[in-house]
């Protein structure tokens, strides 16, 4: 049975919460990759950076609807997605469109199980780490790959 570690992409581009949304945008037309992991200076996880977390800051504001009733102001939607869509479109770092809660697998995961994973989250990366130290990663590509041997 195939796992993680015979079939991952040990060569992988990341970056770091620090790394510019400008210098992001260009990574990405460079390395002609779609997602990249965020790591600190020892290599562990931090987080996952897409190209969708980086086109998002270019989506029209959605004014969130509200009531008001005397002194309240009553929002019929959710202030927090409204802060979260504001903060992701005035972000000039990486650490500000990340996203930390990352799904993972470890080296010895059965290939199984990281497509069950994929299909799950709806995910086409997933970070393979030892004690939060990332090792490489398995893509969709990577999977591809594995059928033909």
């Amino acid at each position: 049975m195939l796992k993680a570690r015979d079939i991952m992409t040990v060569d992988v581009h990341t970056v770091s919460m620090e790394t510019s949304v400008e210098e992001l945008a260009r990574l990405f037309v460079k390395t002609k990759v779609s997602a990249m992991p965020v790591v600190d200076d020892e290599g562990m996880l931090q987080g996952i950076v897409t190209e969708t977390d980086l086109v998002s800051q270019d989506q029209a504001l959605h004014i969130p609807t509200v009531v008001s009733l005397f002194d309240w102001v009553v929002y019929l939607e959710s202030e927090d997605r409204f802060a979260e869509q504001v903060r992701k479109m005035t972000a000039r770092l990486v650490q500000e469109i990340c996203t930390r809660d990352v799904a993972t697998c470890t080296p010895d995961a059965p290939v199984s199980e990281i497509v069950s994973l994929m299909l799950d989250k709806g995910i086409h990366m997933v970070p393979v780490v030892d004690k939060g130290k990332l090792l490489g990663v398995v893509a969709r590509l990577d999977i591809i790959r594995s059928m033909e041997l």
